[in-house]
Order: C-alpha cells, then structure tokens, then sequence
C-alpha cells in the first residue's frame, strides 16, 4: 500500500472515513472528499500527514472533475478511485415518486459514473490503475421492500461496474474494477436515507464499519474484482437466489426453438 494514492468519496464519515483510515494505516495516501468540511478535516487528521481534505459534492460533475485534478496535481499521480458516496431511502414501491427515482440515481449512479470518467483519462495515460464501487447487499439480494428505489439503484451500479470492467478488459488491461457489497453496516446510513428509517444499529447483526474499511483496502491490496464484505454472503446469495428461481421442465421447451 505504501506510496499508492487512493482517492474516496464520501470520506467524512461511515464506510468512507474507516476505508481512509484503513488505507492510511497501511502507508498509502488518501484524497478525501466529501461536502462537509468540518467532518472531513477530522478524518483528515485522524489519517495523518498524506490526507489531503477536498471539499465537494460528487453529484455535481464539475466538482467531481475538481477533485480528481486536485488529488492528482497535489500527489502527482492517483492510483485507486473508491466511489463510496450512496443515500438509502425508506419507501415502498407503490408509494414512489419521480423526485425518489431521480434523488436516487443521482446520488448512487450517475457520482459513480462521474467519478469513473473523470479518473479513466488519467488511468488511462499511466496504464495502470483501479476504480472501486462500493455496492450493498441488497443490489444482489432486494430483501428490503422499503428501500426499494435504493435497491435498484445499487442493482444498476453492479451492472454498470461489470460493463466498465468488460469495455476496459480488452482496451486497458492494466486498469482494474472492483466491486465491494457491504451487508448492514453500523453507521448513519438508515438515519439520514431519503424520508428517515430505521438506524442501521439497530438492525440485526450489523457489521462493524472498520471491518469493512479493512476489505476495502484489502481490495486495493489484491486488486480483486467482486468482494462481498462479510464471510459467508456469497453462500446467502446464492441460496436466496436458487429459492426464487426455477428453470421450466423439458417438457415445455419441446419443439418451442425448431427452425422454421
């Protein structure tokens, strides 16, 4: 981890502020951004001397594109983008309305598409680096009826992060993507999504928020392509998955595909 330069969004707080911690304990570097200036100056000197605190909102293109060459020009290079920003919401789906749809891709997908076409150009240049998307749980598994617009926000984002990883394959070897879901995780996240909500802390079983950070700088470690958070989620998934899903009989199938 030493010298590498990881910038992270949604630092001042929750699963930002613990993967910049985790980053920095382990001698890299961190950019830091994040609106809240005050909340953002105290991850950065919790990290240390090779913080550096960018102040801006990530669902402004323009600000993203800031925060980018601002790491870059500090540092003189960046080697890992974290997009880690995200906002949850308490509705169910009957009850949406056009302003829940747009806040939640706003917040969830297009600051994550920011940040990767902001980063790419640089990447791209230096033949090497590595973009991590910071998923959830429930973009593999919609268990939560009333985060609904949430959940298909986080499932748009897994899609779109397996599609970059695929267009860049073939064009840019040497740039990585990633793909990190969280389950519950002990932090502000139910308390400030859209229209309040349960407090994550007080859901069953929460992960501890550190414990994540070090997964993620585990990932920028190993540059590994799909990470869930938590031991024994891949099994979760795939059960709750098989329990839904039902291939048809052969039976059905006979005849239905001969040529014409």
């Amino acid at each position: 981890m030493k010298g590498k330069v990881v910038v992270i969004t949604g630092a001042s707080g929750g699963i930002g502020a613990a993967a910049a911690s985790a980053v920095a304990s382990r001698g890299g570097s961190v950019a830091l951004v994040a609106r809240r200036e005050a909340e953002l100056q105290v991850v950065a000197e919790r990290c240390g001397k090779n913080a550096l605190p960018v102040v801006a909102d990530v669902t402004r293109r323009d600000d993203v594109r800031r925060a980018v060459h601002t790491a870059i020009d500090h540092f003189g290079h960046v080697d890992v983008l974290v997009n880690n920003v995200g906002r949850g919401i308490t509705r169910v789906p009957t009850a949406l309305t056009d302003d829940d749809i747009d806040d939640m891709i706003l917040i969830n997908i297009k600051s994550v598409l920011y940040g990767a076409q902001a980063i790419l150009p640089h990447f791209e240049e230096r033949g090497s680096g590595q973009i991590i998307n910071v998923s959830s749980m429930l973009g593999r598994m919609p268990m939560a009826p009333y985060r609904s617009a949430y959940n298909g926000a986080k499932h748009f984002l897994n899609a779109i992060t397996w599609n970059l990883r695929d267009e860049l394959r073939e064009s840019h070897p040497g740039v990585v993507v990633s793909l990190v879901s969280p389950p519950v995780v002990a932090t502000d996240f139910g308390a400030n999504a859209l229209h309040g909500g349960p407090h994550s802390r007080d859901l069953p079983f929460p992960q501890d928020v550190g414990e994540v950070g070090n997964v993620i700088a585990w990932v920028i470690e190993t540059r590994k392509p799909d990470v869930y958070t938590r031991p024994g989620s891949k099994a979760r998934m795939t059960e709750f998955l098989s329990a839904l899903g039902e291939d048809p009989p052969a039976s059905v199938l006979v005849g239905q595909w001969s040529a014409a």
